[in-house]
């Protein structure tokens, strides 16, 4: 079985978020969601619309999710990939090239995002909030 981890913080789900779900568990068997925790998200001076609950209520309903695990630092990430036996590692494009250092652990891929659509433009068109 090909498993395969992604990471984000999943807020005001939307098609591009959806998008890319599916191209992700395209690269494996079983699809692995870490979540960013409310917590960590807010180290990261980000605030979210959904509650990390809510959040994860939304992915584990999508079909092309597996397991939603809880993102909590940034440094977890190779010890989330030793754990769940993980063999690709997946994100969107916008991170390309940082998260080569984990090249050493499985394969790394990064995705095209689809471009007419981010939470980020969500909230800024919605509340005039652009984090």
């Amino acid at each position: 079985m090909r498993r395969v981890i992604t990471y984000g913080t999943f807020d005001l789900l939307h098609y591009g978020h959806i998008n890319l779900l599916r191209r992700a568990k395209e690269y494996g068997d079983y699809l692995i969601v870490a979540l960013s925790t409310d917590e960590f998200n807010l180290s990261k001076n980000k605030k979210c619309y959904f509650s990390y609950e809510k959040r994860k209520q939304l992915l584990e309903a999508i079909r092309y999710v597996d397991l939603v695990i809880s993102e909590e630092t940034w440094e977890q990430k190779i010890s989330d990939i030793k754990e769940f036996r993980v063999d690709t590692f997946v994100m969107g494009n916008d991170w390309e090239g940082k998260f080569d250092f984990l090249k050493d652990y499985c394969e790394v891929v990064y995705l095209p995002r689809t471009p007419e659509i981010s939470t980020s433009q969500i909230k800024k068109d919605l509340f005039g909030d652009n984090k």
